[in-house]
């Protein structure tokens, strides 16, 4: 229905303006013919031949919206035709090839309007009269007035162009780091599920003594956990990469901040130069989904760190307060912006993380100098 709305909107406007274009035409036409007129037998051409001039250089602007190029030759040829005879342009066709040729500018390329300013050039270098002068004048500012605005709006709509594929970039990257995110919580919620329906089972194999009705809530726990577990895998399994035939897929936990120590000599080993794991604050067990953010988010800004400041010294700070984990992975090179590179879909991805555990993250130089990525994870109150 919208569609429909729009389509009947644009044929109203297309045909409101041909009408505006119709009527200034006529009325052009009408004062050309008075101006011809006018003159009487001033004029050094005849009357009729003069009022047959104004309205070729007019009256075809009835026809600008549809065929601006040939309205533009046909209005600029009747006023050349009156240049070159013994009688000045009439105002009207004046007016008339100004309006043609800024339609034109705003509508064709350079190449299709500039030639038809060469007769009054030509006239005006050739026979200075102040008519010829006047008329090139008007004519080349209508000319370039169109020009340039077409030409700003041509840049208008490349850049949003632009902007809307940076844009879809962006959103295309957080919608691939959000499916990563996804398929490495399946495996978090997936082990701890699994884990509630092993110990069920466990509880009511190993309990000397249970009760019937105990038993059967444990084997209750114990089916709830697998079919929450088959249900998570249905919904998220189309989110995991396919294993071709043939081939057996390699499963590990997650990593957390256990194996930071390890990332850490990786990168140091990687790129010779110093790399740190500063810790600070009590250290606290936190939810598997908290340590995985800030292992991702370290592994990310390590990444950048090689490729953007190369033999760089890196420092990775852990900072526990009470109300949150502070990363922070500062490192002391030149200071490039990696988030200029590439798109940013690295800081797309951190970001995207950090909000997930309602945190956040910032990003840039620090006064110190180089560049820093800190990220502030909540720590819920019950952590301990």
């Amino acid at each position: 229905m919208s569609q429909v709305r729009e389509l009947l909107d644009g044929v109203r406007s297309t045909v409101g303006n041909r009408y505006a274009y119709v009527v200034l035409a006529a009325v052009l036409g009408l004062l050309a013919v008075i101006e011809a007129g006018g003159r009487g037998d001033g004029t050094g051409i005849d009357l009729g031949s003069a009022m047959l001039l104004g309205l070729c250089a007019t009256v075809p602007l009835a026809f600008l919206p549809a065929h601006p190029v040939p309205v533009a030759v046909a209005v600029t040829l009747a006023n050349v035709v009156m240049l070159a005879g013994p009688e000045s342009p009439f105002a009207a066709g004046v007016l008339a090839g100004i309006i043609a040729l800024y339609q034109l500018a705003r509508r064709r390329s350079r190449r299709v309007v500039f030639p038809l300013l060469l007769p009054f050039v030509l006239f005006a270098l050739g026979d200075p009269q102040p008519d010829s002068t006047v008329l090139l004048v008007f004519m080349t500012a209508a000319v370039l007035l169109g020009t340039s605005l077409r030409e700003r709006g041509v840049a208008a709509d490349s850049a949003a162009v632009g902007q809307a594929s940076a844009d879809n970039l962006l959103e295309y990257a957080a919608r691939g780091e959000r499916a990563r995110i996804a398929r490495e919580l399946h495996d978090v919620v997936a082990h701890h599920i699994s884990i509630i329906a092993v110990q069920a089972e466990t509880a009511r194999l190993t309990t000397p003594g249970l009760p019937p009705e105990g038993a059967q809530r444990l084997v209750d726990i114990g089916d709830t956990a697998r079919s929450a577990l088959t249900e998570m895998r249905r919904l998220l399994g189309v989110l995991r990469e396919d294993v071709e035939p043939g081939t057996s897929s390699v499963r590990a936990p997650q990593p957390g901040l256990e194996q930071l120590i390890a990332l850490v000599d990786e990168a140091r080993a990687s790129s010779g130069a110093s790399t740190r794991l500063i810790v600070r604050g009590c250290v606290v067990p936190l939810d598997p989904g908290v340590q995985l953010t800030a292992y991702r988010i370290v592994q990310e800004a390590l990444t950048n760190a090689r490729r953007h400041a190369t033999g760089a010294a890196v420092d990775v700070e852990l900072d526990y307060t009470p109300e949150a984990l502070r990363v922070r992975i500062r490192d002391n090179g030149p200071g490039r912006a990696f988030e200029q590179e590439a798109g940013g879909h690295g800081l797309v991805g951190m970001r995207e993380r950090a909000a997930m555990v309602s945190g956040t993250l910032t990003v840039g130089r620090p006064a110190s100098g180089g560049f820093a990525v800190e990220a502030v994870l909540p720590i819920p109150p019950d952590a301990s």
